[in-house]
């Protein structure tokens, strides 16, 4: 054993880590301008900021009303849980995350990358980090974006709900969850791309899954990524209906264990995904 140890270490230590580290610096900074800037990230733009315009349009309507604080705070609280989390984020990081191998393989332009010296492990955390950071700027820009309109209706009592009361820490958990979500979903949809020719019907059953998810065993939910971020949310829009009478609930966690979690669970689809791209064969004849 002490043998095997010494070998691992000695491999860890052999390896051109500062290579690494250029190769993917330079393959993330063009994935990047290619997520953001290009006319087919337009439909992303718009699952990030359509609840901005619509935040926009309820300040310029109710703008002198200040009395509606608390129903404001509970607003902002429903599209982070039940939009940005279900939906805005999980579709957009679909988006991102697929073309990142699927697509490239369909337009014919990943085997320059594969052909190119650059290990495979390192092309693929180039391409999630590039990934990740264009969903966080998307995504996180559009948080900002949302809670800055939603107290500028407030006027000086929102003013002091954000500086002397809770409103920034309440910011702080919405990015830390919208970063957390972002990085989650992407692991998994850069996993799916390699695995299906076509990862929408996979990603549409994972969606399904999110969907019941509250509704399953607690043993079953910390298999679901919206599990870990349920935990994080400041404030707490309860289901309800039917929803309400089917939710389980589960035992309380601390945010330090729900981050914890997801940061595992991203680790564990990475590595996984590593193992993936080793092996993967591109056969255009069949794309």
């Amino acid at each position: 054993m002490p043998e095997i140890i010494t070998n691992i270490r000695k491999q860890i230590m052999q390896q051109p880590w500062g290579l690494y580290w250029i190769q993917a610096r330079r393959l993330t900074t063009i994935e990047v301008k290619r997520n953001l800037f290009s006319w087919r990230a337009s439909w992303i733009y718009f699952l990030a900021f359509i609840p901005t315009f619509i935040i926009l349009i309820h300040v310029l309507i109710d703008r002198q009303d200040q009395s509606t604080m608390g129903e404001d705070t509970m607003i902002l609280a429903g599209i982070v849980q039940f939009y940005y989390i279900r939906l805005g984020i999980f579709f957009g990081c679909l988006g991102i995350f697929s073309r990142l191998i699927r697509g490239e393989m369909i337009e014919r332009s990943l085997h320059f990358y594969l052909l190119a010296p650059v290990r495979r492990e390192v092309l693929l955390l180039a391409k999630f980090a590039a990934g990740s950071i264009s969903a966080l700027l998307l995504f996180g820009t559009a948080m900002l974006a949302d809670f800055s309109l939603m107290y500028a209706a407030g006027g000086a009592a929102g003013h002091d709900y954000v500086f002397n009361g809770p409103g920034l820490g309440q910011l702080e958990a919405y990015l830390l969850i919208i970063a957390l979500a972002c990085l989650g979903y992407g692991a998994v949809f850069l996993l799916l791309s390699m695995m299906f020719r076509n990862p929408i019907p996979a990603a549409m059953l994972v969606l399904g899954w999110e969907a019941i998810n509250p509704v399953l065993p607690s043993l079953l939910q910390k298999l679901s990524v919206a599990s870990y971020l349920r935990p994080l949310m400041p404030i707490s829009v309860p289901a309800e209906g039917i929803f309400a009478l089917l939710t389980v609930q589960t035992e309380p966690v601390s945010a330090w264990a729900a981050t914890f979690g997801l940061l595992v669970l991203i680790a564990c689809v990475l590595v996984y995904s590593c193992y993936r791209i080793r092996t993967l064969e591109i056969r255009y004849t069949t794309e």
